[in-house]
């Protein structure tokens, strides 16, 4: 049996994990980080980034990226397509804040080498197993190293950043004590070779469904459809992936190329019911999951992050224990907004099947209602650019 004290133990070298030790390091907080994965599988898993402006700043002013002004794409808006015309959602003039493009994989990317460089205690490829909360002022992880071996964590605060399938989480009571949502529809996404077709985001509701027409890099772009959840991603032919796309974009010429990864992405909603209890907390995919249409998944793991930085700085140089405890609440005031903005998206953009001519008129007028108002493109550029993040703590 390997084992180990640290003053934090933080389960999960995902974005939230890793800028958590980042922090903590510059507050002169020690901090251990394992996941289960390897660092090559971290890496290079390839998932979206759109960054809202807050957390550029965050990652450019702490030190843990600076590739992200040099390698990352501002976008100073997206555009909203419907009946056939695009309208186009002006961020810097309506919020003087902007949005950058930058994968997640390449975030982890830059915290895994900026934490490494600082001597960060990361340790791939170790699996917890159990948490231990009987003493609620030690809690325990027990789990296996990369070679195998038990190993046993004791730490004066517990960390769950380690996604929508935590271990940690089971502390808290697991899924079933959340608030949880799926959604009838997904999203049949590719990753193609070509040009991008557009200089901004594309969100595009047509009578097919919706399409997004996002973006990767000068030659590498992703794009997506609305589908069936249960669609099969390898029943349609390149051709088909086109057709169907280009459908649902009228009035842009897609830039076609070969695919080489395609996927079906499930919608779900998910707030844990309690994200800390005792020594133990919950942040990023560990206490919520968003619908992607909103960008807010990375983003609201960021700000979860600022939040418990800041309590943790109180509760273990000072030994204050008052903004832990009011961690939490003040978490999820951002969190249900987040939740609101991601489904008011969603909902706004994609047909269901049970929707009738009524409910198709509405939403076209609900489109309209949007672009049509500086208030209605206010809010959206608002919400989509990020709010500004909140550092009190009780």
């Amino acid at each position: 049996m390997t084992a180990v004290r640290t003053p934090v133990a933080i389960v999960g070298a995902g974005p939230a994990g890793l800028l958590l030790s980042h922090l903590l390091a510059s507050s002169g907080i020690a901090s251990l980080v394992v996941d289960a994965r390897s660092r090559a599988e971290i890496e290079t898993t390839i998932r979206a980034g759109i960054l809202e402006q807050g957390t550029v700043d965050l990652l450019v002013e702490t030190g843990a990226s600076t590739r992200v002004l040099t390698d990352g794409r501002r976008h100073d808006g997206i555009e909203l397509r419907f009946d056939g015309e695009g309208h186009r959602i002006d961020f810097p003039a309506l919020t003087g804040r902007s949005v950058w493009l930058y994968p997640q994989h390449e975030v982890l990317a830059d915290l895994i080498a900026t934490r490494l460089a600082d001597g960060q205690d990361l340790r791939f490829g170790t699996r917890i197993e159990t948490v231990d909360t009987t003493d609620p002022a030690r809690p325990r992880l027990t789990g296996t190293d990369a070679e195998g071996r038990p190993v046993e964590i004791e730490a004066d605060m517990v960390v769950g950043a380690d996604g929508s399938r935590s271990v940690v989480r089971a502390a808290l009571g697991g899924s079933a004590a959340g608030s949880f949502r799926e959604y009838p529809f997904a999203w049949f996404g590719i990753l193609c070779e070509a040009p991008p077709s557009a200089d901004e985001l594309i969100y595009s509701h047509a009578p097919e469904g919706f399409a997004l027409i996002s973006q990767r890099s000068a030659t590498v772009q992703r794009m997506y459809f609305q589908c069936d959840p249960g669609a099969d991603p390898d029943a349609l032919s390149e051709r088909e992936i086109w057709d169907r796309l280009q459908a649902r974009v009228p009035g842009t010429v897609l830039k076609e190329g070969p695919i080489f990864q395609r996927d079906v992405l499930r919608f779900r909603s998910f707030v844990a019911g309690e994200l800390r209890r005792g020594r133990v907390a919950l942040i990023g995919d560990a206490a919520h999951t968003v619908p992607p249409t909103g960008a807010k998944g990375m983003n609201l793991a960021v700000a979860d992050v600022v939040l418990l930085h800041r309590a943790l700085e109180a509760l273990l140089h000072r030994r204050d224990e008052r903004p832990l405890d009011a961690f939490g609440e003040t978490a999820l005031r951002r969190i249900w907004k987040a939740q609101h903005f991601s489904w008011w998206m969603t909902s706004m953009l994609h047909s269901t099947p049970e929707a009738t001519a009524f409910d198709r008129e509405r939403q076209r007028a609900e489109l309209r209602s949007i672009v049509e108002s500086e208030a209605g493109r206010a809010y959206l550029a608002e919400a989509y650019t990020g709010w500004p993040f909140e550092t009190r703590v009780g």
